[in-house]
């Protein structure tokens, strides 16, 4: 049994502890708030004061465009297949329109969240690593087969482009990315930031057009098999399924710069930047 004077004491204390708890539970939701603040705010900030600040996601993104791109051009580059359409009949495209629009879609990205001097690096990395896999196959195919290997030839069509499709990929990768790329930034500077799917869109519409016009005709005028007419179908099929996949994905790619910006803290202008696309120096 406790006596009047223990239980004075006794609500005393616990009127002390529920005071420092109340005061602890307050001071830690604060400071949850100020580091959550500190942490996961977007800042709008100009593409100069990304220098000599680390990124976290930024390089594994740039692996990935590397490797669609990369992939892309091995898989499907030079070939053409058909489909069968309810009232436009027989449509021929290029295998690789399946996964290259991807790249631009991360090339979207990396303009939005990381800005035009990024992507630029990111670009001439994609570039430099295009002519290393042409020059490495173009190494392996010329390499002497053993006697007892009989799928040398099976090798050369899959790996054995010609020079000529390699230079056309590369040169209608390298101005369609660029286009892509500088419409991008330079829409967000006109639309203030809002408005992402008209930037995406409209960059991809360039830039697409671009890389179709100029890889299709630099790689197959005259090729037997290669008819002006079925180039013609081709570069207009690869410029409305490219096209349409950015537009279908665009939800997705809503979320994925959303999430980039809130993981990252940032949200990238470009008022200055350089936009020559002849470095890659940020």
């Amino acid at each position: 049994m406790l006596y009047p004077a223990e239980l004075r004491v006794q609500d005393t204390v616990m009127q002390y502890l529920r005071r420092h708890i109340a005061r602890f539970a307050l001071q830690s939701k604060r400071d949850m708030v100020a580091y959550m603040k500190n942490h996961t705010s977007v800042r709008s900030v100009e593409a100069a004061q990304l220098k000599g600040r680390s990124l976290r996601y930024y390089d594994f993104i740039m692996v990935a465009f590397v490797v669609i791109l990369l992939l892309s051009n091995i898989i499907g580059a030079a070939k053409r297949s058909e489909i069968d359409l309810p009232i436009v009949g027989t449509w021929a495209y290029g295998a690789g329109l399946m996964f290259f629009p991807l790249s631009y879609i991360i090339g979207d990205v990396l303009t939005e969240v990381y800005g035009y001097a990024r992507a630029r690096r990111v670009i001439w990395t994609g570039f430099v690593a295009m002519i290393f896999m042409a020059v490495m196959s173009a190494v392996v195919v010329a390499l002497p087969p053993a006697r007892d290997w009989p799928d040398q030839p099976a090798y050369d069509v899959i790996f054995g482009s010609t020079w000529r499709i390699v230079a056309a990929s590369i040169t209608a990768f390298w101005a369609g990315e660029f286009a892509n790329s500088f419409v991008m930034a330079k829409m967000k500077l006109w639309t203030q930031g809002k408005y992402l799917w008209t930037r995406t869109i409209g960059s991809t519409v360039v830039g697409q057009a671009l890389d179709s016009l100029l890889f299709y005709p630099l790689a197959f005028w005259g090729v037997a098999g290669w008819p002006p007419e079925q180039i013609a179908q081709v570069v207009v099929a690869q410029f409305v399924l490219k096209t349409g996949w950015e537009v279908v994905l665009t939800p997705v790619t809503y979320w994925v710069v959303g999430a980039l910006k809130r993981s990252e803290g940032l949200d990238v202008y470009d008022e200055g930047t350089d936009f020559t696309p002849f470095k890659a120096k940020i």
